[in-house]
């Protein structure tokens, strides 16, 4: 059984997601002011890699989210 993540993991994850938007922003810049043909291919395949990357974290929170308690446990 899976179990909820824990808040460390959550602020990685947000960051991780806050990195790969940076990245593909970055790579985006770049493909729209190189008029290198081999560079805009690999800065395109970059912002698809980091574009898959920012989803499959994204859908970790999302099943965190499935598993989390939606109201804070009392002891």
């Amino acid at each position: 059984m899976k179990q909820p993540l824990t808040s460390k993991e959550l602020d990685y994850i947000v960051d991780s997601m806050s990195n790969e938007d940076l990245l593909i922003k970055q790579c985006a810049v770049l493909t729209s002011t190189t008029h290198n043909p081999a560079t805009h291919s690999l800065c395109m395949e970059m912002v698809s890699l980091h574009k898959q990357h920012y989803q499959s974290l994204m859908q970790s929170l999302h099943q965190h989210m499935q598993l989390a308690p939606m109201q804070p446990q009392t002891n």
